[in-house]
């Protein structure tokens, strides 16, 4: 792949992967739109890797406590915020593995990359967002997050293995549901991410191992750089902003996006 391609494909990753607007229907779009070439499932690995890392390093503070508290959860002792958290996020992943596993198996993964499929879940789930962000109250915190509403946020991402959903827009219009405050649901929102993030690397890993070569292998590190600093940046940028806006602004760009989609396919 040219550098040029790399780059494009790492900061569109980096850029929307923690932003609800969807990084898998913007990368589904990348081919169709530019007429360049499907990156393959050697880069996607690599660019995940990359916004995992950015996250890992935004987060670190509450990963350190998951990890501090991984010990006592494989004892079956949950009785520490770190045990605790770490047990929830596992629990908030389950959803997603399971749904993606059907989905891997049954190949209705690949046909769901359609422009169709994304410029209407772009629309439908951008409203939701809209719906639940104005509607729900902001009673709850972060460290509030239970057993219930790790699930309930857990199926809400599930969802996001839908091209066009957004894996965070799901978990945020989850928590906001749940009555979480924008920020705060929005942190959780990007915690669940590793897990899952890591999960899907994995699942992909394995199938990428027995083609890759020193090409590839090149490639990849260099994605996943452009990647690491692209999703930092847009983690930084949209926490900083929920201080004073709300999710709105994203809402009507996956809106305009997905309407201007809807003409491409039926006009």
């Amino acid at each position: 792949m040219s550098l040029a391609h790399l780059f494009l494909v790492a900061i569109i990753q980096g850029l929307t992967e923690f932003l609800p607007v969807s990084s898998s229907g913007h990368l589904a779009l990348l081919p169709h739109v530019t007429g360049l070439p499907d990156q393959g499932q050697a880069i996607d690995v690599a660019v995940h890797l990359g916004t995992l890392g950015a996250v890992v390093l935004f987060f670190w503070q509450d990963v350190r406590l998951a990890l501090a508290g991984l010990p006592r959860l494989m004892r079956g002792q949950v009785d520490t915020p770190g045990a605790k958290l770490a047990f929830l996020l596992i629990v908030a992943t389950i959803p997603a593995v399971l749904f993606g596993l059907v989905l891997k198996l049954t190949g209705l993964d690949d046909a769901m990359r359609s422009v169709a499929v994304i410029a209407w879940t772009m629309i439908i789930f951008g409203l939701v967002l809209y719906w639940v962000d104005q509607k729900g109250a902001e009673v709850k915190q972060a460290t509030d997050w239970s057993m219930r509403d790790a699930v309930i946020m857990g199926l809400w991402q599930a969802l996001a293995l839908i091209p066009g959903t957004s894996r965070s827009g799901a978990a945020i219009s989850g928590a906001r549901a749940l009555g979480y405050a924008r920020a705060d649901g929005a942190k959780l929102a990007m915690l669940m991410s590793i897990p899952t993030i890591i999960a899907s690397a994995t699942l992909l890993g394995v199938e990428v191992v027995a083609t890759a070569n020193a090409q590839v292998a090149r490639d990849g590190a260099i994605a996943a750089v452009f990647s690491f600093f692209a999703a930092l940046l847009a983690l930084s940028l949209m926490m900083r902003l929920l201080r004073s806006v709300s999710f709105t602004p994203y809402v009507i760009y996956r809106v305009a996006l997905g309407v201007i989609l809807l003409g491409i396919v039926y006009l």
